[in-house]
């Protein structure tokens, strides 16, 4: 005769692989919401950079072992810049910086290697965005004319190509917000 403890413990061991099992994906499944680190810009070996010579070697010679610059100095030509960073993401903000690495190259007008820098994150300067928004000329209308903006410029015709339709408005001008800023007033 079976007893009432044989009847529960048969349960409980069919659950406990399933909750072993179970519980092994819930913390596999962890892993999902680590931030993973993400390479960013020009992945520049020290081997790679390290072959060039200043004084000998050349853009061609740069251009086979780095590849084309991440970026070119504003005003010069003749300096490549070659970035590259490791990021790690951050809720509700931006990725937060890792590791920086800056490799700088300068030319001379021939093409010849005149110059090799390397910088870091530790050569990096914060900067803060300046407070307040950039008034840009030209695109402040008022509330009237944000109504009436658009009164009298629907021209069902206008695709057509008849002598009752065009491109143009009611009145044959194209003025006015919405037309390329070449106008924001009312007449």
């Amino acid at each position: 005769m079976r007893s009432s403890s044989d009847t529960t413990i048969r349960p409980i061991g069919r659950l406990l692989p399933c909750a072993i099992v179970g519980l092994g994906l819930l913390l596999s499944g962890c892993s999902i919401f680590s931030p993973r680190p993400g390479q960013r810009g020009s992945l520049i070996e020290p081997d790679d950079y390290k072959q060039l010579k200043p004084g000998v070697s050349t853009r061609a010679e740069a251009m086979d072992l780095l590849g084309s610059p991440t970026t070119h100095a504003t005003f010069d030509d003749n300096t490549w810049i070659y970035i590259s960073m490791r990021t790690v993401p951050a809720p509700l903000d931006f990725p937060s910086v890792r590791s920086q690495n800056v490799v700088v190259l300068s030319f001379d007008d021939k093409g010849v290697l005149r110059t090799l820098q390397t910088l870091d994150k530790s050569n990096a300067r914060v900067t803060n965005m300046a407070p307040g928004a950039t008034p840009t000329p030209g695109t402040k209308i008022n509330v009237l004319q944000q109504i009436l903006g658009n009164v009298g410029r629907y021209n069902p015709l206008s695709n057509m190509n008849s002598t009752f339709g065009g491109s143009t408005g009611p009145m044959g001008s194209n003025s006015g917000p919405g037309h390329a800023g070449s106008g924001n007033s009312l007449p």
